[in-house]
């Protein structure tokens, strides 16, 4: 597993948790469940961060060292390919030229669910401008395939609206997308428990990245502990691969030379 390496724009990392910084009950406890993920990287919204480093007092990049951790700037809260494209290029500036991106260009802000051709517009900008793009997408195939023939350096197709917590909706979608795409494939949105990230993962999915379900959890803490075990055995058992389904019953010890009554 040592080897078992995730790969994201030509970088490579041991953990496939990702996590998000938002809704947290304050910053502390934001930093105790990132560090209990084991999540090398961490997304922030650009919208919520202060332009002026001087006005930063409470924000999270205060928190989490660039030195410890892959900092992921998203788009969240925009709703047009020009919205995101401006603020991914403020998110560049604020963190010292930072390529990475995490885009997201939503329909509304009720459903949060992806406005695809906006999203496809902004992507083809964003990689145009040498952005290593991470994209926040449907679980539809077609849009999958596009994205990867734009450039961008991951696809992230939603398991479930974000913040949701029902867990992945069309696990089908989701291993068709898997077995289609050569870039690394990441779930994203929608996760509400360990079961759901395991599952992700056997589906053969790279990465998940959830934050509402850490941050929203009684215990965030150990929730984060909780998804870290899971992405980890829930890649055990993709490598590791499963034994076929059966409609029958297939007897576990040996028959031959049984005692016969």
């Amino acid at each position: 597993m040592s080897e078992d390496k995730l790969k994201i724009a030509g970088k490579d990392f041991s953990s496939r948790l990702l996590v998000g910084t938002g809704k947290y009950k304050n910053e502390q406890v934001a930093v105790k469940a990132i560090e209990a993920s084991g999540a090398e990287i961490v997304t922030v919204a650009i919208r919520r961060v202060a332009i002026d480093s001087k006005l930063r007092e409470e924000c999270i990049l205060n928190y989490i060292s660039p030195e410890k951790f892959t900092i992921l700037p998203n788009t969240a809260g925009c709703f047009s390919a020009s919205d995101a494209v401006r603020v991914a290029r403020l998110g560049r500036e604020m963190l010292s030229n930072s390529n990475l991106v995490k885009l997201e260009v939503l329909s509304d802000p009720h459903s949060l669910l992806p406005l695809m051709d906006e999203t496809l517009e902004a992507a083809k900008e964003l990689v145009s401008d040498g952005f290593e793009v991470m994209v926040y997408c449907t679980d539809e195939i077609d849009y999958a395939l596009k994205l990867e023939d734009i450039g961008c350096c991951a696809v992230m197709p939603l398991a479930a609206p974000i913040g949701s917590g029902l867990g992945i909706v069309n696990p089908d979608a989701i291993q068709t997308i898997v077995k289609k795409l050569a870039c690394p494939v990441l779930v994203d949105a929608g996760i509400g428990t360990a079961s759901e990230v395991s599952l992700a993962m056997e589906l053969g999915c790279d990465a998940v990245l959830l934050n509402t379900a850490i941050a929203g959890a009684k215990d965030p803490i150990m929730m984060a502990e909780a998804m870290r075990d899971a992405t980890i055995a829930g890649r055990k058992a993709f490598l590791a691969g499963r034994i076929p389904k059966r409609n029958s019953g297939s007897p576990s010890s040996p028959t031959k030379g049984r005692i016969n009554s």
